[in-house]
């Protein structure tokens, strides 16, 4: 779903994938709005503590009381990341990743990835600006984003895969309809996979204080699909998030998630059509109920949230999946 790369993101990686992530078309996209980490409701920043804990001590009789040592108070993980992480350091932090991925069983192929990455500026004043509230209404956001292109489009790509989509169906039990529209929605059917380079942008987020535990695990991720020969290094672009792929799937998905389709050796969401399509319906096919349907108060509206968690990319999903389905 990509006004340019990544709804997905947008929506759920205050989740992708990246969540996927996270689950953003150049006309129909929308860019992804990572949310920073809240304090939790109705809890105040934390503050200094008794050494000798929550419970009081009875002191004896005649003994005075020791006064409590105060701790020093965390910083909170929003606050110490308000200021990017200084790029000066960047060199120093790729070089002790390498050696935690030679150590995490990446290979040469994988490695090589990683040399000549720099720093990226723009992705880190991405990933800032995605802090602002998504509030567009259903009726706002959906007028946009299903669309007479889209509904004719997935038409006409269910009509051409149809042997494919139908064996998709067979072996997971979701429908061509509900693929096609997520198809739509992420990437207008690959039209708009996104410019970035994967490996940088992952790299630079993995570095950068605000989210580096969610995003080395995707790095690593990254480097094992390069490492398996599944997608070669000059073709690992997509959204600024490191999205990959013509359903945006963030590399652990990828790895999770991604089927050969086409049985030609290789999991290709980046050009094969075959692999896109039962890629999508296997990550669904967890919660997916057969032959049931995905309008909301259907069973499988619900299932959508493995997808994305928000009810107005769902409601939207299930829309254009009614559109392109008549």
């Amino acid at each position: 779903m990509r006004t340019a790369p990544l709804l997905a993101a947008l929506l759920l990686m205050a989740s992708p994938a990246l969540a996927q992530t996270e689950p953003q078309p150049s006309s129909p996209q929308v860019q992804p709005q990572p949310q920073a980490q809240p304090q939790p409701q109705g809890q105040a920043e934390p503050q200094a503590q008794p050494q000798s804990g929550s419970q009081p001590v009875v002191q004896p009789q005649g003994q005075a009381q020791p006064q409590p040592q105060p701790q020093p108070q965390p910083q909170s993980q929003v606050q110490a990341c308000t200021t990017p992480t200084d790029p000066a350091g960047f060199p120093a932090w790729l070089e002790n990743f390498k050696k935690d991925a030679v150590a995490r069983g990446i290979g040469t192929q994988g490695m090589a990835a990683l040399e000549g990455v720099v720093y990226d500026p723009k992705v880190i004043g991405l990933d800032r600006a995605q802090r602002k509230t998504f509030s567009q209404t259903f009726e706002e956001f959906s007028g946009r984003m299903v669309n007479a292109y889209r509904i004719k489009r997935g038409k006409q790509v269910i009509k051409k895969y149809q042997a494919v989509f139908d064996k998709a169906e067979a072996e997971y039990g979701v429908q061509a309809p509900i693929i096609a529209s997520l198809w739509a929605l992420e990437t207008d059917f690959g039209a708009n996979v996104g410019k970035f380079e994967s490996i940088r942008s992952l790299a630079t987020l993995s570095f950068d204080c605000r989210r580096g535990d969610k995003f080395r695990p995707e790095l690593i991720a990254a480097l094992t699909i390069v490492d398996k020969g599944d997608v070669p290094l000059h073709e690992m672009r997509g959204a600024w998030a490191g999205e990959i792929g013509q359903v945006q799937f963030m590399p652990t998905s990828y790895l999770k998630h991604a089927v050969d389709f086409d049985g030609d050796g290789h999991k290709d969401l980046v050009k094969s059509q075959a692999d896109v399509i039962g890629s999508v319906a296997k990550f669904l096919s967890g919660r997916w109920q057969r032959g049931a349907g995905w309008n909301p108060g259907e069973p499988n509206f619900d299932a959508l949230k493995a997808w994305n968690g928000s009810e107005l990319y769902r409601k939207t999903v299930a829309l254009l999946a009614a559109k392109i389905a008549e």
